[in-house]
């Protein structure tokens, strides 16, 4: 059985647990856990990291309402910082039984369980309410096949799975889970190497780390040909922070299945003095949240946004503080960030000074699951000064007179291919196509046609037909993302709009 077999077997149990009240998101998290201790069991990695007692045989072993509550058991035992690799029948005999030197020796060597696998269990607690929906779900897991194929599949699996919970979701937390044709188009541009620290400091589920760190193990034969580069690639080439408690927990799942054991990813608001500990990357791939953010940044050292209320602009600054010099970015952006007069403007204008803002890529509509939001990705390089770096800016348009996206036209890679090829083989854009014209996709624009344009970034020349298209959706959720869109786009709007009029205020009063 192939990973997308799994996949669809797995997420039809859903349904099941639903009448338990269980949600989606609720759902995978509840994988996470015994996807872990199965996974343990069939790496065959039990002995010496988790205790008796709590490994993936018991588990199946016991039955009925003693089944729900041994898991409840083993959930609150591995999230406990107390809890002990190595741990063995020594930690457990009855009194009067000694016990044996082999044991001794393992158990004084044990050590605290690894911080990554503490995170992913703290505070776990089971959302099953019925001991027979804990036995289906058990049950269903233990007789897959994992390894019908020649590779270890339980990374793949689990990005399936949060895959399925994002389209499912569309309406909500699912929102903005970057599709993974993307995700792999912009790790493909961009070029990651080993022995370049990597961030992503809107991390999600870490689709944009995993995909860095896939990328590179293909295209290298020596990336753990040295013990200590291997060691220093799983523990800190990969550095990311996530808000949200339940996210971190599926993001630090993701990265457990693929191996990579970082020191550097964390639960944390990237806009506070947390966000500065992620420290100086030489590549950043992101897709940062659009929208309210409840209040300006907090840090001291987002100079130009430190009053916008918004998370797209400010997240925008952070990337470019924290690129080294020569490093690189691709960074998903709403059309605001393009457009937007005050500090949008002034924004610009430093990304343009400090970088070299050499490409823009306008997405289509619809990709996010929320068909108005219109969204680009800049892709640009930190210069080793902070002024005028950027000479011309290239754009492709991938948005007009592009399909209908969603259930029944999905996105694909077929979709980038003219993109690519425009793109060139430099990650720095030093690479590139022909202009094709106004007739065509792919254009220049110098720096001084943008400043004559009021650095609006916001660039189109073809027709885009988007009323043309939603009038095509058939989909129910289609339609129903589609009006969500364009109430957040308006939302956008707004927001900049009061975000420059509260920067005038103070002047005005005085």
């Amino acid at each position: 059985m192939n990973a997308n077999s799994i996949v669809q077997k797995l997420w039809r149990l859903c349904t099941v647990l639903r009448k338990d009240g269980i949600t989606y998101q609720q759902y995978v998290t509840e994988l996470t856990y015994l996807l872990f201790l199965k996974m343990m069991a069939e790496r065959n990695r039990e002995t010496g990291s988790l205790p008796k007692g709590l490994r993936w045989a018991d588990l199946v072993a016991a039955s009925g309402l003693a089944k729900l509550e041994h898991y409840r058991n083993v959930l609150v035992t591995l999230g406990a910082s107390s809890t002990r690799l190595g741990r063995d029948d020594a930690l457990v005999r009855p009194p009067g039984e000694s016990a044996t030197q082999e044991e001794r020796q393992r158990h004084a060597d044990s050590r605290p369980l690894p911080e990554m696998v503490q995170e992913i269990f703290d505070n776990a607690s089971t959302f099953i309410r019925e001991p027979q929906n804990l036995t289906t779900l058990v049950t269903a897991i233990d007789e897959l096949d994992w390894f019908s194929e020649e590779r270890d599949q339980f990374g793949d699996l689990y990005e399936g799975l949060l895959q399925k919970n994002a389209e499912e979701t569309k309406r909500g937390a699912g929102q903005y889970f970057t599709p993974r044709v993307l995700i792999e188009v912009m790790v493909r541009l961009m070029q990651p190497r080993p022995g370049e620290v990597i961030q992503d400091p809107a991390a999600g589920t870490g689709g944009f780390l995993i995909a860095a760190d896939r990328y590179m193990k293909a295209g290298t034969d020596s990336y753990f040909g040295l013990a200590d580069s291997g060691a220093w690639q799983k523990r800190h080439a990969f550095h990311g922070m996530e808000n949200v408690p339940g996210t971190l927990r599926l993001l630090l799942m993701n990265l457990y299945l693929h191996d990579i054991d970082s020191d550097h990813v964390a639960l944390g608001d990237t806009l506070s003095d947390k966000g500065k500990g992620l420290g100086r990357a030489d590549l950043i791939l992101t897709n940062p949240p659009f929208g309210p953010a409840g209040g300006a940044p907090t840090r001291d050292d987002l100079s130009v946004t430190a009053t916008v209320s918004s998370y797209q602009l400010p997240f925008v600054e952070h990337c470019l503080r924290a690129l080294r010099p020569g490093g690189r970015a691709a960074i998903v952006v709403p059309d605001n960030v393009l457009f937007e007069d005050g500090r949008g403007k002034e924004l610009r204008r430093m990304m343009m000074d400090w970088c070299e803002l050499h490409t823009i890529l306008r997405l289509p509509t619809g990709i996010f699951y929320a068909q108005g939001v219109k969204t680009n990705v800049v892709f640009l390089t930190r210069g080793k000064t902070e002024t005028g770096n950027t000479k011309a800016v290239w754009i492709y348009d991938l948005r007009a007179q592009m399909p209908k996206f969603g259930k029944t036209t999905p996105l694909t890679q077929d979709h980038f291919a003219g993109f690519e090829k425009a793109f060139g083989t430099d990650p720095h854009g030093g690479e590139r196509g022909p202009d094709e014209g106004e007739a065509g996709r792919w254009r220049r624009f110098t720096r001084e046609a943008i400043a004559a344009r009021g650095d609006n970034l916001d660039i189109s020349w073809l027709r885009e037909a988007e009323e043309e298209a939603e009038e095509g959706l058939i989909e129910p959720d289609d339609i129903a993302a589609a009006i969500l869109g364009h109430l957040q786009a308006a939302t956008l709007e707004i927001e900049a709009l009061m975000a420059e009029l509260g920067d005038e205020l103070p002047e005005a009063a005085e």
